[in-house]
């Protein structure tokens, strides 16, 4: 995984975008991923970003329909953001999502992406 991964990495770093996200909401659905739900304070200062920023940016994922705002128990002003469900995935898709990309790079080894 780790060279596909790094493949990607670059075509990103080079400017190209993924499935239309720009790299500023990227970190959004990584970091929730990560952590779990989160308000939009604690994601600016994981990340060690203005709140307004991160606000934007949990807009964006949100009208993608990535995350969505849910009550915050600790909190009545400052709602948690989470990830929306991930569909209808089976354990077998899943399985094969980790597969294909293996198999991917043996067919692609020979291939420079310089």
């Amino acid at each position: 995984m780790g060279p596909l991964y790094r493949r990607v990495q670059r075509k990103v770093e080079q400017g190209e975008a993924i499935e239309g996200l720009s790299v500023g909401v990227r970190p959004v659905p990584d970091l929730l991923h990560k952590h779990g739900p989160m308000t939009v304070p604690q994601m600016g200062r994981a990340q060690a970003i203005s709140r307004q920023f991160v606000q934007r940016m949990v807009n964006d994922a949100a009208a993608r329909g990535l995350v969505e705002s849910i009550p915050n128990p600790a909190h009545q002003r400052s709602s948690l953001i989470r990830l929306t469900p991930g569909g209808d995935l089976t354990d077998a898709d899943v399985r094969t999502c980790v597969r294909v990309p293996g198999e991917m790079l043996k067919l692609f080894d020979h291939v420079d992406v310089n």
